[in-house]
């Protein structure tokens, strides 16, 4: 039987095993053990969405114009500006929920906003316009009306997951400075005076002050879609309502929102007349609409 002669591979030590050149190569530039392979991409830089705060910023001018306005004793042109900035504060939201750009930067810098519109700056203008001669009780008010302001928004803020969204808990800031801004416009269209009113504009400033940190109910018709389909008359309705308020806007949105302002207590009386729960917060969080009722 023929025989092959067989080469024993003989185990050379302190040698290194052949390594391919592109290997060798890599080798005289190691990466380090604690350095990724790939560059991670830079994180993207945070940043505030520019439409709907361009509203709120709008609505924080309209605000300060209206102090403005107010120290220059221009009660028509500052309680005009309430009004355009109650337009601008309900245009935001809208914007933001349509585009979906809502932030938290917009609800904080929203409600910062809201307090100079709705809070600061009615209060100034009803001090400056009637009660400056009340001494201790014209100021009071106005700082009661004020602190309502505040503490409305601030429980707003607070209590957003937990209420009705059907209803307002107490009156809105920005029903509450029409209320009070609306009083100055109309008697002041009317020729009247501050002073001769004081008593009046103490009286509305207190109210809306007050109503502002009840529990009193109001509607906020936040179930109105304004995506779906309507009937043509609702169309009409509207231009109907815009030449009603055309005709004698002082007068008409005052008394709009005066039965606005009273309402919420029809509402918690009759909820209340009929056994029904008056609080609009929700004890537990699978409690519905219908459950409260």
């Amino acid at each position: 039987m023929a025989t092959f002669n067989r080469r024993k591979v003989k185990a050379k030590t302190g040698l290194m095993p052949r390594v391919p050149r592109l290997g060798r190569r890599q080798l005289r530039h190691p990466l380090p053990d604690n350095e990724p392979p790939e560059e991670t991409p830079a994180p993207r830089r945070r940043g505030i969405y520019l439409l709907p705060n361009a509203f709120t910023t709008a609505n924080l001018f309209a605000g300060f114009f209206a102090i403005v306005m107010a120290m220059n004793l221009k009660f028509d042109y500052a309680c005009i500006a309430i009004f355009a900035a109650m337009l601008l504060d309900s245009v935001d939201g809208r914007v933001a929920r349509l585009t979906n750009t809502q932030s938290e930067f917009g609800a904080q810098y929203d409600s910062l906003s809201d307090m100079l519109s709705f809070g600061a700056a009615p209060a100034l203008i009803v001090y400056e316009w009637s009660l400056r001669g009340m001494g201790k009780f014209g100021w009071m008010a106005a700082f009661v009306y004020c602190a309502g302001a505040a503490l409305r928004l601030a429980r707003f803020n607070t209590n957003i997951g937990v209420v009705d969204k059907r209803y307002f808990q107490g009156l809105p800031s920005p029903a509450a400075a029409a209320l009070v801004t609306g009083f100055v416009w109309l008697m002041d269209d009317l020729r009247f005076s501050g002073p001769e009113l004081s008593w009046y504009a103490w009286t509305i400033t207190l109210y809306a002050g007050l109503t502002m940190v009840t529990n009193v109910p109001f509607y906020s018709f936040k179930e109105i879609n304004f995506r779906k389909s309507v009937p043509f008359i609702a169309i009409f309705v509207i231009v109907l309502l815009f030449v009603l308020v055309s005709s004698d806007p002082p007068s008409v949105l005052f008394g709009m929102f005066v039965l606005y302002g009273l309402s919420g207590y029809v509402i918690f009386f009759w909820r209340l007349m009929k056994g029904r729960p008056v609080s609009i917060v929700q004890t537990s969080e699978t409690e519905g609409p219908d459950e409260r009722e």
